[in-house]
């Protein structure tokens, strides 16, 4: 959508932020299209619309950019799951299939470039790399938190549950980036309500029924 003057209100946008968030959000858009190894400095300078030295007073390096970018992501995911506990509150079934339903969702519109863990993480051979740990310390965080609401939910087996989730929000990206399945996020949905529905067959399956079954 274009203004009045033919810029892209975007851009307008942009350039009202203050020089910092200004580098932050070129980065941002840099780094998820075209990778981390591949934009430059200046690359950012540019798209941001000041210089190298301003990208270096901001941020030391290319590295501790690309780290800040990181965990601005990871933050952005991690008040995902804090907004549906709120409006969610005390209903760790429905937190889930919010999750599920999130990814689900924005699959639609997911760019060929997917996941900006999994692109950034394979760029990252060293597995030191200070990059990598915090996409990693990001991933079991939000592992450890999906196995607490699959316990809460009465899923069987929550953290096998929890790595099964995983698994397939994970592959759904993938499987999106690459276009190898499509309605990738109707398949999201019927196994997440598969998951799901294990704990309503726990609860049939209650200690009377058990040891009625065992004593016959």
């Amino acid at each position: 959508m274009l203004t009045k003057g033919g810029m892209n209100m975007r851009e307008g946008r942009i350039m009202r932020l203050p020089p910092k968030e200004r580098i932050l959000d070129a980065a941002e858009d840099l780094f998820f299209n075209l990778g981390i190894r591949r934009v430059t400095v200046e690359d950012v300078a540019t798209k941001a619309e000041t210089t190298k030295a301003a990208v270096y007073r901001h941020f030391g390096s290319k590295e501790n950019l690309i780290a800040e970018w990181i965990r601005i992501v990871t933050a952005q995911y991690a008040a995902i799951l804090d907004n549906l506990e709120k409006t969610y509150p005390g209903d760790p079934r429905a937190q889930l299939y919010g999750w599920a339903k999130h990814i689900a969702d924005t699959l639609a519109t997911t760019s060929h470039r997917g996941c900006p863990f999994i692109n950034s993480i394979a760029e990252l051979p060293d597995p030191n790399d200070p990059v990598r740990l915090l996409i990693e310390a990001h991933k079991k965080r939000q592992a450890q938190r999906v196995a607490m609401l699959c316990e809460g939910a009465g899923i069987p087996d929550p953290e096998a549950a929890a790595v099964e989730i995983s698994f397939m929000l994970e592959g759904a990206q993938i499987s999106t980036q690459n276009n190898s399945i499509p309605n990738a996020g109707k398949h999201v949905m019927r196994i997440i309500s598969e998951i799901l529905d294990r704990a309503e067959r726990g609860k049939k399956k209650g200690p009377l029924k058990v040891l009625a079954k065992q004593a016959g």
